[in-house]
């Protein structure tokens, strides 16, 4: 470990250097390709360099002990190397963690699907207030949320919304919500006051670009009808709306969101395009489960990952255990306590295959 942190390190001191000569400079492509490639490997390398400074502290501590005759004097070197030892341990855990292998998909955009499951109406109702609570979250993180198309159910909620989530990192954040979202509560149309359960499903996609896809013209159908949907002078009247089919794999896409055929095609393209990558990086992980024998967090999405229960007040996400007691701020979009949590058992989870795989 220690050697690559070495080469790591002799590489982030070439690429300072790289910065600020006369030809990275002068070159705008060149220059950014450079930073970003050096905005990498500054948190690793600053890590490294700490983990260094404490070594250093803790050598001198027991040096000092080795040496030092007066008991306060000594004292205080035994409080020092305690501290120290704890802090060096922290570090090179973190050192360890940022080593992993990155997921090349975490600053993507993030294709967002949420659909109504079991429970009918009140489904369709949840699923609305969840589309709600990643659009706050969302608005939080300061990302852009553009929906391509939806479906709404007679009692104002929705049977299904597809939506691009824009913005730093989205995929990074959003990629453990993919699962089966279960509701406990009284529904409005209950006459007993009886707790009723409905469940929704949501996909997080990380959306593909065009470098990630290659899609053959031959390959795809596409079909226009008239948009359908509430209001609107356009509205089944202009054959504005788009079906898109891969023929390969049988997956289909409908967008009707924007009176513009070519707008709506273009929208159902980027949909088609992350589907199509996601089931691409299915496979993979699929063949990499069977090579490990042991596939750590599967992403099923038939898992009921989360319940949120509303006489209770409590939201419980069963992958890690955690329960919170504030079902109203999480609907209001305060994901965060749930995204730490999972991404940190995400890590260990890593971690603990990277030490299988180098003893």
């Amino acid at each position: 470990m220690f050697e690559r942190l070495d080469q790591l390190e002799k590489k982030y001191e070439e690429l300072t250097a790289s910065l600020s000569s006369p030809e990275v400079m002068q070159d705008s492509a060149k220059y950014q390709k450079t930073a970003k490639a050096h905005a990498e490997l500054s948190e690793i390398v600053e890590r490294y360099r700490e983990f260094k400074d404490l070594q250093r502290g803790v050598s001198e501590s027991k040096q000092m002990l080795a040496e030092e005759t007066d008991a306060e004097l000594r004292a205080l070197a035994q409080e020092e190397l305690t501290q120290l030892e704890a802090r060096v341990g922290g570090v090179e855990e973190e050192i360890k963690a940022l080593l992993l292998p990155k997921d090349p998909n975490d600053q993507k955009n993030v294709v967002l699907e949420i659909r109504a499951g079991t429970g009918g109406d009140e489904a369709s109702l949840f699923a609305g207030e969840m589309f709600r609570m990643y659009t706050r979250f969302a608005e939080a993180q300061r990302w852009k949320v553009e929906v391509l198309s939806s479906s709404e159910s007679g009692v104002g909620g929705l049977k299904e919304v597809i939506a691009i989530v824009e913005g730093k990192g989205a995929y990074s954040k959003l990629k453990y919500e993919s699962g089966v979202h279960r509701v406990q509560r009284v529904p409005q149309t209950e006459q007993q006051g009886r707790v009723h359960t409905s469940a929704i499903t949501v996909a997080v996609l990380p959306e593909a670009e065009d470098v990630d896809v290659k899609i053959e013209a031959k390959d795809l159908r596409i079909d226009t009808f008239c948009s359908s949907g509430p209001g609107g002078q356009s509205v089944n009247t202009t054959y504005s709306a788009v079906r898109i089919t891969h023929i390969p794999t049988g997956t289909v896409v409908s967008c009707q969101d924007e009176k513009s055929q070519i707008k709506n095609r273009e929208k159902g393209m980027r949909v088609l395009r992350s589907r199509l990558y996601e089931m691409e990086l299915e496979r993979q992980h699929q063949l990499m489960a069977k090579e490990r024998k042991a596939q750590v967090g599967s992403g099923d999405r038939s898992e009921k990952i989360r319940t949120y229960n509303f006489p209770q007040n409590r939201v419980t996400d069963h992958r890690v255990g955690l329960t919170i007691h504030q079902l109203t701020d999480v609907m209001d979009g305060k994901l965060q306590p749930f995204i730490d949590a999972l991404a940190a058992h995400d890590q260990a989870e890593k971690l603990k295959q990277e030490a299988i795989a180098t003893a």
